[in-house]
């Protein structure tokens, strides 16, 4: 039975998707975010994700749990623990069942998993928990990134990463998912072929946001610790310096792939970085602390949260005008654009979840 109800709610996402094609592929200049609703219950969000009609939420060691949404109805559908026994999962040396940490997940191409990053572990075994303010000689517990089958709502696989693993990416080609990690100060590639960490590369301090271009050739990493962000040859692994700013925190591409835009924690600025010119090419104030970033599927329109100033804004992306500030609660601190019903999704980090509509 719990079979059929997934059948006919992935179905259903399919019709709802060709139903919705045309009016998500442009999200009118003039359109408003309108609030249609405020989620709360057992959440405590850190990010948000979506992908093909499904939103999951990441609630960190306040709430062990990642929950699930139908994108259509904004309803409930699962709340995931982040319990494992990871002698089950093929690990060896640990004993009993160990919790996690959501940070934040990424979708994978083909929409049968998602992977989510975990700040820490904890159970026998996991004896120094990460921090904020860190190093690679620290000596904080190395964590794992898990793998959700969205067939079952269940974890089927956990991998070992670095300390306090942030950010999470999957290659559009899903030959990679690449792994941000805080506190070793580095980048790992799990190759989703082997099932195995085949490249750990160094960043430097405080790697965060991670964005992939479409044809899987470069991935870009933001140095938060840093004015820099990495681009990463997926093919060579070769690693070339680009200049954005200080603080850089979260990452998202233009759909020609030509633009990088990219918050500024510290100063609270968005800025757009050109790859043909090789620099910053526009910029602009949104509120304090620029935390989370993404785009609209037609590229006309950025949302970014504003975590100290408790604003989500849009920004047109042609003159970086600011369209719209709205006060949205006490700490946001994710956002995702749902590209089928041309929504923008707020996560409040003190537990909430704001959608809006732009029309």
């Amino acid at each position: 039975m719990k079979k059929l109800r997934h059948f006919l709610f992935l179905l259903s996402i399919v019709l709802t998707a060709s139903f919705h094609t045309a009016s998500a592929e442009t999200l009118s200049q003039d359109s408003k975010m309108v609030l249609i609703k405020t989620i709360t219950g057992e959440i405590r969000p850190k990010s948000v994700a979506s992908s093909n009609g499904l939103i999951s939420a990441h609630n960190m060691m306040y709430r062990h749990s990642v929950t699930l949404y139908n994108a259509e109805t904004m309803e409930l559908l699962a709340t995931i623990p982040d319990r494992v026994d990871l002698t089950k999962l093929g690990f060896t040396g640990y004993s009993g069942t160990h919790q996690g940490a959501p940070v934040e997940g990424a979708f994978s191409p083909d929409n049968k998993y998602l992977y989510v990053t975990n700040y820490a572990m904890y159970g026998k075994g996991f004896t120094k928990e990460g921090h904020d303010v860190c190093s690679p000689t620290s000596g904080y517990d190395r964590s794992f990134l898990y793998r959700i089958n969205l067939s079952t709502y269940s974890i089927d696989a956990a991998y070992k990463v670095g300390t306090v693993p942030k950010v999470v990416k999957v290659t559009p080609d899903n030959k990679y998912v690449l792994v941000s990690n805080w506190c070793s100060y580095d980048l790992y590639v799990l190759d989703v072929a082997t099932q195995k960490i085949i490249k750990i590369i160094k960043i430097g301090p405080y790697p965060r946001g991670i964005v992939v271009s479409k044809d899987s050739r470069y991935a870009f990493v933001a140095q938060m610790g840093g004015s820099v962000i990495h681009q990463i040859d997926l093919q060579k692994f070769t690693v070339k310096k680009l200049t954005i700013g200080v603080n850089p925190r979260a990452l998202v591409l233009s759909p020609d792939q030509n633009t990088i835009y990219a918050t500024l924690n510290k100063s609270g600025q968005v800025v757009a970085y050109d790859r043909t010119q090789n620099k910053v090419v526009n910029s602009v104030k949104t509120g304090a602390a620029t935390r989370s970033l993404d785009i609209s599927s037609d590229g006309t329109a950025l949302f970014v949260v504003n975590f100290n100033s408790g604003t989500v804004s849009k920004i047109r992306t042609s003159d970086f005008a600011i369209l719209q500030t709205i006060k949205v609660c006490e700490q946001p601190i994710g956002v995702t654009f749902e590209s089928i019903h041309q929504r923008t999704w707020v996560a409040c980090y003190l537990g909430a979840i704001k959608v809006f509509d732009n029309i």
